[in-house]
């Protein structure tokens, strides 16, 4: 026990070195108990436990002091605050990519800051605009200004990052990329892999399953729509999202259990097995620190579960621990350290007596079914350990994040019988992915179905009332309160060895309920046969409720400011016109509108190349099996145009350039007329790219659609010149109705029964100008005219005679 006292001095000692300033000679008051061996022999070992804690002690205090990083000119926070340099560096970690930005580490090797070069050294988080694309060891020369981390008024951002070696940020600087492949070879391979799995589960899956599944299986969470994020956390299952201690150790009692119910006990193959699937699921993570300390402490209760001391798990995991401090200090103050050494003591401390009842509970009910038995003992230990995780951490949770869910343990245990199913068809959609596109999207529809319960579960959970409850403060001493008292309640059970019979008492009167349940009279080959062929009936079910119908359906998606619009026609063609500004609201919108079992986009129309037109069909590109794209063919340089041409000429899609007096022909008496850019493009237009911008027109029998993109004055009226076939029963209004555009002029010309505006809520523009708006409600009325900001997601269906509208808001 000597070295359990001792690893909790040193890491008690590395937080008072955090308050208090310790002196070198502090050291020698750790001699005193030694130097009192000759005078109390009888104390002897007393004296060197005691001697050895306070060694640990001013130790962990001194080591504390010590990893404080010197500021020096050869340190990058010594060049904070002081002006534009120019720093060159290699990027530790895989890029963070978020919604509209990417976050990269720059480990720095060298300055220049008028004229002259230093040598340093320093992380800094650097914030670049999505595209293009970095990746982990390649070498950047960034030019900016290094500041010193912000205090925020709710979150210590600078404390943060400071455990994570940064001490500088930089927004937005002019990167140049200088070199590749300068990182550690191993980890260039990890997180070339996890990038290529995530990716397949992309181009597998619809939003949100896609997400979920590469936060479940790979640790990736910043795909994750913020709604669903917050639901989970709402509902505490937000760990089931985080590679961490909670998390690992859920997974271990998964493949515990799963060993165990196939190999038994004998020769300890279970924990092999249990062993190499943490690991294996490290590696997936990215074995990153978190979760190699997770994989670790886990390891080390495997350790001892196969070497039969499992009392002694929780020295080795409180030696882990100051062993972790001791190489880094301030990882004592890491939310994730300390929910993954919380749940792991949980896991040595709680779950053997929560495992111990649930087996007497099981052998109570199910006495003479030994396969119930067996498969109730599996279950009830998966249950056991997500309990015991979850009473080790949720005070820490309550403190971080001021949130307590009242639902976390029912939501947990019904969410768990998901989590296996999740892992293992996600893992084979990402693996087969890799190689036979069709095949993993075959699978996707397994892991679809697994996701979309859990989806279904989390949000099902948080719209109960007072699922949560939102904690202004808890302070340190209501945290030490409670595992006080839940130390002395494992002292208890320890000592209390008769109380595992509770279980047992408390289902006797189950017994008899049990004893009616009629044996299975299907025979061994057939009866495993049910939950296939069950889910083969959800699957077919749901395809059959998905099918087209015999209409044409016209979507203008919800994407913030930018313009996205799906065309679905009655023989199953999906057309996309332009993508929006955010490659998250357009996966989104397109999955709820697509079957799951669609990846096919037949056809793209990139109308112009601002950002809030392309930046999402870059994403749909990537995800989806784009047939054709049809462009404005202008010439463009930016960062995401360039990345729209290089992925059609990657993956070889057809791409056509729009003219005035094009036709496409969908069948059925559906066609497309392309109405602008003219075949003599504008030039020295007020914007000529939004000029150039293809318009097109959608007719079905009497109803018919003009989209106008983001075409101003000067193309209205040219259009209007040429007598061009305008009229049409539904406008989408230009611009997002900017007064640049929609003149009363064209809107005669147009005559449009409705008007769609595509704008996003807030938006800094103005858009929709209120002029526009009035000028479309007093020729259309106000309930003709329909905004995306207000009404939310817009859908037309038509069948060629009549239109039905429905507002998604």
């Amino acid at each position: 026990m000597w070295l359990l006292y001792v690893s909790c001095a040193w890491v008690a000692g590395v937080f008072l070195g955090s308050k208090v300033s310790l002196p070198l000679f502090a050291l020698s008051f750790g001699l005193i108990p030694f130097a009192l061996i000759p005078l109390l022999p009888s104390s002897r070992k007393t004296l060197i436990a005691a001697g050895l804690c306070l060694l640990a002690l001013f130790g962990g205090g001194l080591r504390f002091v010590s990893s404080l990083p010197p500021v020096t000119e050869h340190s990058l926070c010594f060049y904070n605050d002081t002006g534009i340099a120019e720093i060159r560096g290699t990027l530790a970690e895989e890029p963070d990519i978020r919604d509209g930005y990417c976050l990269l580490t720059l480990s720095a090797t060298d300055i220049t800051m008028n004229g002259e070069r230093i040598a340093l050294s320093g992380n800094a988080l650097v914030r670049v605009p999505r595209y293009p694309a970095y990746r982990y060891g390649d070498v950047l020369r960034v030019t900016g200004e290094p500041e010193t981390p912000p205090q925020l008024e709710d979150f210590d951002y600078r404390s943060y990052l400071a455990r994570q070696g940064i001490h500088s940020i930089i927004y937005y600087p002019r990167v140049e990329l200088l070199d590749r492949g300068q990182g550690l070879k191993p980890l260039q391979w990890i997180y070339s892999l996890r990038k290529q799995l995530s990716a397949s589960l992309a181009r597998a899956l619809p939003e949100p399953q896609a997400s979920l599944a590469q936060g479940i299986l790979l640790g990736l969470r910043g795909n994750i729509p913020d709604s669903l994020y917050q639901a989970f956390s709402r509902t505490g299952t937000a760990h089931l999202l985080a590679i961490s201690g909670l998390h690992l150790s859920i997974v271990l009692a998964m493949f515990l259990s799963f060993g165990v119910m196939v190999f038994g006990r004998r020769r300890g193959i279970y924990i092999w097995i249990a062993g190499a699937a943490i690991w294996f699921y490290a590696l997936l993570a990215g074995m990153g620190p978190p979760v190699i300390r997770a994989a670790t402490m886990g390891s080390l209760f495997l350790i001892a579960e196969y070497l039969g001391r499992q009392r002694s798990a929780i020295i080795a995991l409180a030696f882990a621990a100051a062993v972790m401090v001791g190489i880094q200090p301030h990882l004592l103050w890491s939310v994730s350290f300390q929910l993954s050494f919380s749940a792991m003591a949980g896991l040595v401390l709680l779950f053997p007596h929560f495992q111990a009842w649930g087996r007497k509970g099981v052998a109570a009910i199910f006495r003479d079914r030994e396969a119930l038995v067996t498969a109730g003992t599996g279950i009830t230990g998966v249950f056991a350990a997500s309990l015991a995780a979850i009473l080790a951490v949720w005070p820490l949770v309550a403190y971080n994040f001021g949130i307590v869910s009242l639902v976390t343990l029912p939501a947990t245990l019904l969410s768990l019988p998901a989590l296996p199913f999740i892992i293992v068809t996600s893992a084979l959609v990402g693996f087969v992915g890799l190689f036979a596109l069709l095949a993993a999207q075959i699978l996707g529809w397994l892991a679809w179905l697994f996701l979309s319960y859990l989806v279904f579960l989390v949000q099902l959970f948080d719209a109960l009332p007072h699922s949560s409850l939102e904690i202004a403060t808890v302070s340190t001493w209501h945290i030490w309160g409670y595992y006080a008292v839940l130390a002395g309640l494992v002292a208890f059970l320890n000592r209390r060895t008769r109380l595992a019979d509770f279980s047992s008492r408390l289902t006797s009167g189950m017994k008899k309920v049990a004893q009616g349940i009629s044996k299975p009279r299907l025979g061994s080959s057939t009866k495993w046969l049910v939950l296939p062929l069950l889910i083969t009936a959800v699957l077919v079910w749901f395809a059959v409720l998905t099918m087209p119908d015999d209409k044409l359906h016209v979507s203008f998606l919800d994407v913030g400011q930018g313009d996205a619009i799906l065309i679905q026609t009655p023989t199953g063609q999906n057309i996309l016109i332009d993508g929006g500004p955010d490659p998250q609201d357009i996966s989104l919108e397109l999955s709820q509108k697509l079957p799951f079992w669609d990846r096919t986009i037949d056809l793209v129309v990139c109308t112009q190349s601002h950002a809030d037109h392309i930046t999402g069909l870059v994403e749909v590109l990537r995800r989806y099996n784009v047939r054709q794209v049809l462009d404005p063919g202008l010439p463009c340089d930016s960062s995401i145009c360039q990345e729209w041409l290089s992925l059609i000429e990657d993956k070889g899609i057809e791409r056509n350039i729009a003219r005035a007096g094009q036709k496409i022909d969908l069948g059925g008496g559906i066609t497309i007329e392309i109405l602008n850019p003219p075949p003599e493009l504008f030039q020295g237009t007020s914007c000529d790219i939004d000029n150039n911008g293809v318009v097109l027109k959608l007719t079905w029998n009497k109803v018919s659609f003009l989209f106008a993109a983001d075409i101003r004055q000067e193309a209205e009226f040219e259009l209007i010149m040429q007598r061009a076939d305008l009229r049409s029963t539904v406008l989408k209004v230009p611009h997002h109705g900017s007064m640049t555009s929609t003149t009363w002029q064209f809107l005669a010309a147009v005559d449009p029964d409705i008007a769609v505006i595509s704008a996003g809520v807030d938006n800094p523009f103005g858009h929709p100008s209120p002029e526009v708006v009035e000028r479309l409600v007093d020729r259309l009325g106000e309930h003709n005219v329909y905004r995306t900001d207000e009404d939310g997601a817009i859908e037309f269906t038509t069948d060629g005679e009549r239109l039905w509208v429905v507002a998604h808001s």
